[in-house]
């Protein structure tokens, strides 16, 4: 697809349109003057609401006749990423040879030209930073436009695009692919001009056959960046050297105090009941401090790398703390969903073993003194296989009880690679860890109800919907 400007469309048909990243898209589109028709096989409120209240045409289900009742005005189809080839949509636009698009090469072609698109990338961690990373910035009277995978429970929706002068765009490089015709990640689209890369480690094995093929991705992401940026990148992980050779930019290093050899580290490290205060060090030199609202390693480092990219941009580390006081997270990152019957119950989307461990270790630093029970489902396609059996098992030791679901639907997996929960519960047991297997929900949330005492905290870790845990599970404790 060619370069286009957004006035030249004057109506545009979105396949999967009730998603929350898509939902606002359109909600952009119609803003433009833009005739805006949507399918989607869920529609419900909120978003159905949000979307008649933006006076976007819904049809409910995939059909073709959604299609060919448009087909006369219709400019251009975009195919949401959940989208698969066989869907009745897509078969009839390929067929009919209807314009289509993915939305990141919507965003190449339309929106990302002339723009300074600041690319927060990496296995961990790009959902917080972007969001941290456009909060601030908006903080700073900048008015950046975003793009965001997550919902910030700061920022008022997850798609935003401004007519200020500074043209910043925050993006979420995604290393997941495009579409279903499009099979390279979604942040090869994004045109970028700075990049943020958090962490490589290998992911997504449903896609990627090794971690060779994940390195080479970020490898090209960061060949690409445009003369005039930089790369921010966090050198904790050994692979990160490697990436950071295709650099033709300038290159700034952080990394955790433990890493002497990153140019930025932190220092003086304090937590307390509302979050988490540190000193950025650059070469041994105090060169600003920060406070956020949250709690780990992690989310120190997220921060560190939004308070360096907005230095680079010009602004002062001051200006830069005050907005950073006033950013409250991601929804389901670190996110108490009740306080019942003493037991705090807390939702978070950890499901590598990496962001496991992180965020099993910012629970303790928040809750030093509470009992740690967490609870995992195995779903992402990379952890309902079983090369990191052994990865989760040292990740989840550091609970004091953990409760594990039968792996996600496993049944396009092969036998011998499949993840096996039962493995996981009997090693920790081995180690000491209050470890149980959870048949099925139902009987999950009364094992968790019957073993809870109060003062505990339950952390919920999933990438989905866990079958309504933890609604269930905080109704359960209320009873």
């Amino acid at each position: 697809m060619s370069e286009f400007k957004i006035s030249d469309l004057k109506h545009v048909h979105v396949v999967g349109a009730c998603g929350t990243l898509m939902g606002a898209f359109c909600s952009y589109l119609k803003s433009q003057g833009i005739r805006v028709t949507g399918s989607d096989q869920n529609i419900y409120p909120p978003m159905s609401e949000v979307l008649a209240s933006a006076g976007v045409e819904l049809f409910s289900g995939y059909s073709e006749e959604n299609i060919k009742n448009i087909e006369k005005t219709v400019d251009l189809v975009v195919i949401g990423n959940v989208i698969r080839r066989e869907n009745p949509e897509a078969q009839y636009v390929m067929k009919e040879m209807i314009p289509y698009t993915s939305l990141p090469e919507f965003m190449k072609n339309g929106l990302l030209q002339e723009t300074r698109n600041l690319i927060c990338a990496g296995t961990h961690g790009k959902t917080t930073t972007s969001s941290m990373l456009a909060h601030v910035l908006k903080q700073l009277n900048a008015d950046p436009s975003y793009f965001i995978g997550g919902v910030s429970l700061d920022l008022p929706q997850s798609f935003y695009v401004s007519d200020n002068e500074t043209r910043y765009f925050v993006l979420e490089g995604d290393e997941y692919d495009t579409a279903f015709w499009d099979k390279v990640p979604k942040f090869t689209h994004y045109r970028p001009t700075d990049v943020i890369l958090t962490s490589v480690e290998f992911d997504h094995a449903d896609i990627y056959d090794s971690f060779e093929q994940v390195i080479v991705q970020f490898e090209k992401l960061i060949e690409n960046i445009d003369s005039k940026g930089r790369v921010i990148a966090c050198i904790d992980y050994p692979v990160m050297s490697r990436v950071l050779e295709k650099a033709k930019v300038p290159v700034l290093t952080y990394g955790s105090h433990a890493v002497s050899f990153a140019r930025f580290v932190p220092a003086k490290i304090e937590t307390t009941p509302e979050g988490t205060r540190f000193d950025i060090m650059d070469s041994g030199k105090k060169v600003g401090s920060l406070k956020i609202h949250s709690y780990g390693n992690h989310n120190i480092l997220n921060a560190m790398s939004v308070w360096i990219e907005c230095r680079e941009l010009g602004y002062s580390a001051e200006e830069i703390a005050v907005a950073f006081e006033s950013f409250h997270g991601v929804k389901r990152r670190q996110e108490v969903r009740g306080v019942i019957q003493g037991r705090t119950v807390i939702d978070d989307f950890a499901h590598h073993p990496t962001a496991v461990k992180e965020t099993v270790e910012a629970f303790r630093q928040k809750y030093p003194n509470q009992r740690l029970v967490v609870v995992f489902e195995p779903r992402s396609a990379t952890s309902r296989r079983r090369v990191f059996q052994k990865d989760f098992i040292r990740a989840l030791k550091g609970a004091d009880a953990v409760f594990i679901s039968e792996p996600y639907d496993q049944s396009h997996i092969e036998v011998h690679d499949r993840f096996s929960s039962q493995i996981v519960v009997d090693d920790l047991k081995r180690k000491h860890v209050d470890a149980f297997l959870m048949k099925s929900i139902e009987e999950g949330v009364s094992q968790i109800a019957d073993y809870s005492q109060s003062g505990d905290v339950i952390a919920v870790l999933s990438n989905g919907g866990f079958g309504g845990l933890i609604p269930k599970l905080l109704s359960r404790l209320e009873q």
